[in-house]
């Protein structure tokens, strides 16, 4: 299966960055008819609620990925449309506007992103997975406006064995590169850290944790190099009802402790 670049590293970034929120939110997906609708609130710090409802449909070879509108007067429109095989077109509105291409072909996967709200960069990536079980591939960035040029570039690799995952990625045309572990201990256990390493300071902790898969839910917990400390649980509570229960907090302080609760229904 092809993989994408800025997925390269995804085992063990999902594994430490998921389920860790510390807001409470609620989100609601429904489908009425050929349409699917979704409706997520959260909770603010003064206790008011604000909420964003979206869509997603597909006709023919069309496809409205997002049609979202925020409480806050914002909107987001993400729409793609398969123009070959193994071409994909799509666009994506928030605060600026990207047109995108993704190519895939076997193993392989390639993107282009243009940035059409202000026309000033172009960002392109490429992916091979090979037989051995490394996948690698690089990105670019090149500026159209302003002091144009390359500004970014970065390669990485992955490398699967058994129970085994590692990937290395560059970043910052270089400075620093950010290496990724997962271990998969059985169908329950899993272990992952991700770490940055630069000229400036050798290690850098971004998180080292796991998982674990009990009857009562999945139980995950991490530690990062600031001192920090992160548990959580993902449990589902009705038919096609999930909660996900975390909370965070400072191992030399406590009182900085905060809770996160969600809901998917």
């Amino acid at each position: 299966m092809a993989t994408k670049f800025d997925d390269i590293a995804k085992g063990p970034k999902d594994l430490l960055t998921d389920d860790y929120s510390t807001k409470i939110t609620l989100k609601c997906k429904k489908n009425a008819g050929p349409v699917a609708v979704t409706i997520e609130t959260e909770r603010g710090e003064g206790g008011a609620l604000s909420s964003k409802i979206g869509t997603k449909f597909s006709y023919a070879k069309f496809n409205v990925d997002k049609a979202q509108a925020t409480a806050n007067g914002g909107r987001v429109l993400e729409t793609s449309l398969n123009v070959a095989p193994n071409v994909k077109l799509s666009f994506k509105a928030n605060k600026g506007a990207d047109l995108l291409v993704d190519y895939t072909s076997g193993n392989f996967y390639a993107t282009g992103v243009l940035d059409v709200a202000e026309m000033s960069k172009f960002s392109t990536s490429a992916c091979l997975g090979l037989p051995s079980g490394i996948t690698a591939g690089g990105n670019a960035t090149y500026a159209l406006s302003g002091k144009s040029g390359l500004t970014g570039l970065n390669v990485g690799a992955s490398y699967t064995s058994g129970p085994l995952f590692a990937s290395l990625t560059s970043a910052n045309k270089f400075s620093t590169v950010n290496l990724g572990l997962m271990y998969k201990v059985n169908e329950e256990i899993s272990l992952a850290s991700m770490t940055t390493h630069s000229g400036d300071k050798a290690c850098d902790v971004g998180g080292v944790g796991g998982s674990y898969k009990a009857s009562f839910g999945t139980v995950k917990a991490k530690y990062t190099g600031s001192g920090m400390i992160s548990a959580s649980l993902i449990k589902e509570i009705a038919p096609k009802v999930t909660l996900t229960a975390s909370g965070t907090a400072s191992l030399s302080d406590f009182s900085t402790f905060k809770y996160g609760l969600g809901i998917v229904m």
